[in-house]
């Protein structure tokens, strides 16, 4: 009789990992408000390390789908964590660096940064889903480690925005502590990682040559369209609330930054919730349940947000800068957008899950091209900050509604193995 092995300590390292990418990835923006400052950095440029991990995901997806077939999830892993603490020390080293080349320090940095955030994502995915053995329990620990995600995305600017203080006064030796921390932590996880066994389920095909494997990927309709929601849902993720920062900015007379940040705020916080929720039901609802269910609501308050007056107005709680809080009047619009994010909350483990299914063999360069279609975040938000200049803010919001109205289709109708005919081992 076959034991049931034990594989508590890979989970748990990677559900660390999946933190360890959202701070990572937060800790650009910070870097960048500090970094803005020296001569010759304009306001835009500040945003230059966020953009740069993006085009890190497109480029450097494919390969990384490549790496995890040829070389396995373990050693993938340890690659992407060696190269995320190389990332961190150039930017590291931006601190030390002289006024004239300590923003190019940070750049280089944040894209180094970047390619390790895209083959972390590429092996904690799927290696989350096979400890799990697939199916709701797979989407389940997708949904743990994504709450996760969603704490040190919470936390990571609250931490950095204590040391930096005043932003006009800031220097990057101020950040320092977070980076040792970060170089502490991809240190540590790397060494266990390195002294612990995980299942490498994909070694006996690892001799296949990669233009056969992605051929064969892309002959599943189900997993085609799951890779065009990813673009979809990183989209109108980033976007809803994105989009509604600047419309508050634009129209709330008095604190309007400030109140357009905190409530652009909440609707991150309510992801956590949202994954909280998700990971404690995850093991019971099916990963189609609730993909159907979380982008028929958000269709729903995208259309109560296109559709309501923005004269009607509702309380929202806010932070004012420093230790004041309150209660500030917004339009009942931007209620409906922050409620939006109980929805996304769940939406990444269950378009995954549901794509992945049945792929066997093809399933690590399958998260190779998911990770390309991260690039979402960048174009979808783009485009309707695009369509705002022309027709407004509030109907700008029908380019998220056809985000959601897509995802709903591909949890209904679109996530359908209709290639079981086709050979996975």
């Amino acid at each position: 009789m076959e034991t049931k092995k034990n594989y508590a300590l890979p989970i748990f390292m990677m559900i660390l990992l999946f933190g360890m990418i959202s701070f990572v990835t937060n800790l650009a923006a910070p870097m960048g408000v500090v970094l803005k400052n020296l001569p010759g950095v304009t306001e835009g440029m500040g945003l230059l390390g966020n953009m740069a991990n993006f085009i890190a995901y497109a480029v450097m997806g494919i390969p990384g789908g490549i790496l995890l077939q040829r070389i396995g999830y373990k050693k993938t892993a340890l690659l992407a964590i060696a190269i995320g603490f190389v990332g961190i020390f150039i930017q590291y080293l931006s601190g030390h660096a002289g006024q004239s080349s300590a923003f190019i320090v940070y750049l280089l940095g944040a894209f180094v940064a970047g390619f390790s955030m895209t083959l972390l994502n590429t092996v904690v995915n799927p290696m989350l889903n096979t400890l799990g053995g697939g199916g709701n329990k797979g989407n389940q620990l997708i949904q743990i480690g994504g709450s996760f995600n969603s704490v040190m995305a919470t936390f990571t600017p609250a931490f950095v925005g204590v040391l930096i203080g005043e932003a006009a006064k800031a220097q990057i030796t101020d950040i320092f502590p977070v980076m040792y921390m970060a170089l502490g932590v991809f240190a540590l996880i790397f060494v266990v990682l390195w002294l612990v066994k995980i299942p490498e389920p994909q070694s006996q095909w690892s001799s296949e040559k990669i233009g056969t494997l992605m051929s064969g990927a892309i002959k599943f309709r189900h997993f085609i369209l799951g890779a065009v929601g990813i673009f979809v849902y990183v989209g109108v993720e980033v976007g809803t609330p994105g989009i509604l920062l600047f419309w508050l900015s634009d129209t709330i007379a008095v604190n309007g930054a400030a109140i357009a940040g905190s409530v652009a705020g909440t609707y991150w916080f309510l992801m956590l919730i949202g994954r909280l929720c998700g990971a404690s039901v995850g093991g019971k609802v099916s990963s189609k349940t609730m993909l159907t269910v979380g982008s028929l609501v958000a269709a729903v308050l995208v259309l109560a947000a296109i559709f309501a007056p923005v004269t009607s107005q509702v309380s929202m709680p806010v932070w004012f800068g420093g230790f004041s809080f309150g209660f500030a009047q917004v339009p009942i619009n931007a209620m409906f957008l922050v409620l939006v994010g109980l929805c996304t909350s769940i939406m990444w483990g269950g378009i995954f899950n549901l794509a992945v299914e049945g792929l066997g063999k093809y399933i690590a360069v399958a998260s190779g091209l998911f990770m390309v279609m991260v690039c979402g975040g960048g174009i979808l938000p783009w485009i309707q900050e695009m369509v705002a200049k022309s027709i407004g803010y509030q109907l700008s919001y029908w380019v998220m509604f056809a985000g959601f109205a897509y995802l709903l289709f591909y949890a209904v109708i679109g996530s359908k193995n209709v290639n079981k005919d086709i050979k996975v081992d």
